[in-house]
């Protein structure tokens, strides 16, 4: 039974790292700074949601668990937050996400109007 706990915990580990990884190269592969608040916080979000999932398979039931549920659910409840503020931020500091349109080549100025750009 221990040997399939701590296989499921690694696993865990492993994925949680893994995803975080993924977040990690989102941050430098995406082309403007909505797209990166997106790919960081969606795998961040997730792979800390293994990585504690795994410390507390590894921990057992105790109190270092619970310090870890209270972790996670900090995490679950700030992250979403701090992106959601941050893009607002953004968008009162007029940075406008690069539409569909725009990554294809279109010049907003010569092909749509405002109204055409800001479709979600």
């Amino acid at each position: 039974m221990t040997l399939l706990l701590d296989l499921a915990s690694w696993l865990c580990i492993l994925l949680g790292s893994f995803f975080t990884v993924i977040g990690a190269l989102g941050l430098v592969r995406m082309p403007e700074i909505f797209t990166r608040m997106h790919a960081a916080s969606v795998t961040d979000t997730l792979g800390v949601g293994f990585l504690i999932l795994g410390m507390g398979l590894q921990a057992g039931l105790s109190l270092v668990t619970l310090k870890l549920v209270f972790l996670l659910a900090l995490f679950f409840f700030t992250a979403p937050v701090v992106t959601h503020a941050l893009a607002q931020a953004c968008l009162h500091e007029k940075i406008r996400p690069m539409l569909a349109e725009d990554r294809r080549g279109r010049d907003r100025a010569s092909g749509a109007s405002d109204a055409e750009g800001r479709r979600s």
